[in-house]
């Protein structure tokens, strides 16, 4: 929705040294650019501060724009993650600082998971943490693209769920999610496979523990097979980073808008706990063969982009 740029506070941008003048006038002479991301309850741009320098410059009044429900911390990650993701590079000084603000904000948080959030390695800021006196945080997070820290072992929050549920049965689901550190879908899945004399953990991520038999909680459920072998996938967080900064995407349209439209069908393995329990019962089928047709699609695009690979590096190939 279109506000008056007036009505607007600056960004507190984790760029250090502010907005790129040369940047804005590049942007000033496109069309059609996406609508910027203001925290509602305060009006401050959250992602899109040369996008304002640039309408300004045509002369306009009004910009389009997204609004962001969110406390101040989330919105330093929301800018963090989206400045990542496109637009003008983040400096190395840059995610540095951002992640200082974030360990002195969420102490509690890994270094693997503030490395994550800034594109910097889990050593580099280790050393941040170190020079800030900030105590070492125990690993195994990872912050999704809503901002959100979730386990990366997401069998461990279960079992901590199962624990939860087994000393307090009645206790509320957002009371279960917050101590077992898991999120309020993945507890309720957990006390309804409990309820079902059925293990905590799907078989999925079991991985090598014992399956159990009728004596050790109920039937045991059917196999389930990965495609592609036991790969573990890479993270698209991990991946986004430099492909975005890559010139051959950057500079081109069609690469900008396959980095944007990959993001958005994108998920992680962690994410879908909570996603499912937004389909109504009688929806079930009809998603699940859906998603397989889309992993069906997904499988084509991955063995095209394979062959064409082989093509390029077979011997006696132009």
């Amino acid at each position: 929705m279109p506000v008056p740029i007036s009505s607007l506070l600056p960004a507190d941008s984790p760029r250090l040294t502010g907005e790129s003048s040369e940047h804005v006038e590049l942007l000033a002479a496109a069309r059609d650019l996406p609508p910027i991301l203001v925290q509602r309850s305060t009006m401050r741009v959250i992602d899109g501060m040369h996008r304002v320098r640039a309408a300004l410059l045509r002369g306009e009044n009004t910009i389009a724009v997204t609004f962001f429900e969110g406390d101040d911390g989330e919105a330093f990650l929301r800018a963090v993650d989206a400045n990542l993701k496109h637009g003008l590079p983040l400096s190395l000084a840059d995610r540095e600082a951002a992640a200082g603000r974030i360990l002195a904000k969420f102490p509690q948080w890994s270094d693997r998971t503030v490395a994550s959030a800034t594109g910097l390695s889990h050593t580099t800021v280790g050393a941040i943490r170190r020079r800030s006196g900030l105590p070492a945080a125990r690993e195994g997070g990872r912050v999704g693209r809503d901002g959100r820290v979730r386990p990366v072992d997401g069998a461990a929050g279960r079992r901590r769920a199962s624990e939860v549920i087994a000393m307090r049965p009645d206790a509320p689901l957002r009371a279960i999610a917050r101590e077992a550190g898991v999120s309020v879908g993945t507890a309720r899945d957990v006390r309804e496979r409990l309820r079902a004399g059925r293990d905590p953990l799907p078989v999925s991520q079991r991985g090598t523990e014992p399956r159990p038999g009728p004596s050790a909680g109920g039937p045991a459920e059917p196999p389930r097979h990965r495609a592609g072998g036991s790969r573990q996938a890479p993270d698209w967080r991990s991946v986004v980073g430099s492909l975005s900064r890559d010139p051959a995407v950057r500079y081109a349209q069609n690469g900008r808008a396959f980095v944007r439209w990959v993001d958005g069908h994108v998920i992680e393995p962690v994410e879908w706990c909570e996603l499912i329990d937004a389909v109504p019962p009688h929806w079930h089928n009809s998603m699940a063969e859906l998603a397989r047709s889309c992993a069906g699609a997904w499988l084509e695009f991955a063995q095209e982009l394979e062959q064409r690979a082989r093509t390029k590096t077979e011997p006696g190939v132009a």
